[in-house]
């Protein structure tokens, strides 16, 4: 029987951040070699409420050596299909759902409240409430985008948040980031991809909007790239730019996935 390499070891070395200067290229070839595929099979176990994932019937450790499971048998064969989709090595950057997964059974079900809070921080900078001044097009953009968000924030959840046009922060009202605080999801897996969701969006509204599915995978998007979007628009698009950009859309995947009810 084969043994089974800390998660780690697979994960630490090759998940790095990556400075975005004209040397990543360089840095990247230099990176240690992946860890090549050690087990045969994939599946899906149910134990005690969890849905555990097995190699070669085994189960899989996280980093700190929890184990890998998930609360909904979809979510766990989500992260099945991560590992069976490793070919002859092993590459974590491919892995979107088991790195969140491993920052949810590692760490967020142990930090709750802070987690929450962070998330609760965004709510007063939130990135739907400070619109550009001009120029037109980038204006009517950002309220196509935004301005629903905004709407379904006051009819589901009774915040009424104020837009500012510039970049001076403006305090909003209390009761408004007290309405949308008490909609932030107490679950770690809905949380973790909760706070996920916000960190990659710069919007912890369109996180929640997304979760409570007044908006698509594709418009929480959209949304949190519209100045992106006008930006690559204007000047063009980067090579490097756009791997990042993938490699966020993959992280955004994983995090609507963890947001799942099903």
């Amino acid at each position: 029987m084969p043994i089974f390499p800390p998660m780690r070891d697979l994960f630490e070395e090759a998940l790095r951040p990556e400075p975005g200067d004209p040397t990543e290229a360089a840095r990247r070839a230099m990176r240690p070699p992946l860890r090549q595929r050690f087990y045969e099979s994939v599946s899906v176990e149910g134990v005690e409420g969890d849905f555990r994932v097995l190699l070669d019937g085994r189960t899989v450790r996280t980093p700190a050596g929890r184990i890998l499971a998930a609360p909904r048998r979809g979510l766990a064969s989500a992260l099945a299909a991560e590992w069976s989709a490793q070919h002859t090595a092993i590459d974590p950057r491919s892995m979107p759902l088991t790195r969140l997964a491993n920052s949810v059974i590692d760490g967020v079900a142990h930090s709750l409240s802070e987690v929450a809070a962070e998330v609760g921080r965004y709510l007063a900078f939130d990135l739907v409430l400070y619109r550009a001044e001009r120029p037109p097009g980038l204006v009517e953009r950002q309220a196509a985008a935004w301005d629903p968000v905004l709407d379904w924030a006051h009819a589901s959840l009774g915040a009424r948040f104020e837009p500012v046009r510039g970049m001076i922060h403006v305090p909003q009202p209390p009761q408004a980031l007290h309405a949308a605080r008490a909609a932030i999801p107490g679950d770690p897996w809905r949380l973790g991809g909760l706070h996920a969701m916000t960190t990659l969006t710069g919007s912890a509204l369109i996180a929640l909007a997304f979760a409570g599915r007044a908006i698509s995978l594709a418009q929480a998007w959209s949304a949190g790239h519209v100045d992106e979007d006008w930006n690559m628009q204007l000047w063009g698009q980067d090579q490097l730019a756009l791997e990042r950009r993938a490699a966020c859309f993959a992280q955004m995947h994983a995090a609507a996935q963890a947001l799942s009810t099903v």
